[in-house]
């Protein structure tokens, strides 16, 4: 379980992670960067990290694209890969290698694509804007939680539901249980209008994963069941109702 705090984030620019221990490639895919910044007129923000250890230690969940190099000294660029996608789900990520055998293996980490260095600006251009076309409209709405570990993005349509415990929450989500230090309040607050329902004094569910209702149990589409109080049940199932109006 992941423990700490949470706010929403708005992401007004395009930020890009480099990873390299190559100091020189960094500056070099760094002007790159920038030209194509220049030419197209994409505000971009470009952070540098020089191995992957570094990545994973001081990893910033407003990264939207990492170019990642698989060969460094102290840890490797798969191994980082692994790591940040249990952090951030929907980065994307590039990697950078000398070797096309690596290629194929980065792909377990849902790799954007790989290329082989050196880096001409031509290819460079072309991957970001195939990159840019596909993923750069989706504006999913998430939380940040920070905690002892670091920080982790989890995105609303991952969260199925909220429920109370040991006087903290916890968040289940599609890829874990998260803890978080808010009151249920703060919580019911912070969801509201993006499809959640307090359904009991200790739940928040979200609308989407809601399958069925049998008299004080809500079924989820995952099989799992969650109580809905007597008080909270007709405002509850009116608001069910709009949500399944609207989705048909």
């Amino acid at each position: 379980m992941l423990f700490g705090n949470l706010c929403f984030e708005v992401t007004t620019m395009l930020h890009i992670a480099i990873c390299d221990d190559e100091q020189e490639f960094v500056q070099h895919l760094k002007k790159m960067l920038d030209q194509y910044a220049g030419e197209t007129g994409q505000e971009i923000k470009v952070t540098a990290y020089y191995d992957g250890i570094e990545l994973i230690e001081k990893y910033d969940t407003t990264i939207d694209l990492i170019f990642l190099d698989i060969q460094m000294r102290l840890v490797n660029g798969l191994r980082a890969a692994e790591r940040v996608r249990q952090m951030d789900e929907k980065v994307g990520i590039i990697f950078l290698t000398t070797l096309t055998q690596y290629g194929l293996e980065g792909y377990k980490y849902q790799a954007t694509n790989y290329i082989i260095k050196p880096m001409k600006y031509v290819r460079l251009k072309a991957e970001m804007d195939q990159w840019l076309r596909k993923h750069w409209k989706d504006d999913s709405p998430s939380m940040v939680i920070s905690n002892d570990t670091g920080k982790y993005k989890v995105f609303l349509k991952s969260l199925r539901y909220v429920e109370t415990f040991n006087r903290n929450l916890l968040l289940h989500t599609e890829q874990e249980n998260v803890i978080c230090y808010k009151s249920m309040k703060e919580m019911e607050r912070e969801l509201q209008d993006k499809g959640f329902v307090r359904c009991h004094t200790s739940y928040i569910v979200n609308l989407f994963y809601v399958k069925g209702i049998k008299k004080l149990d809500i079924e989820l589409i995952t099989g799992e069941v969650i109580p809905i109080s007597q008080p909270k049940r007709k405002e509850f199932m009116e608001r069910l109702s709009d949500y399944w109006g609207d989705m048909l």
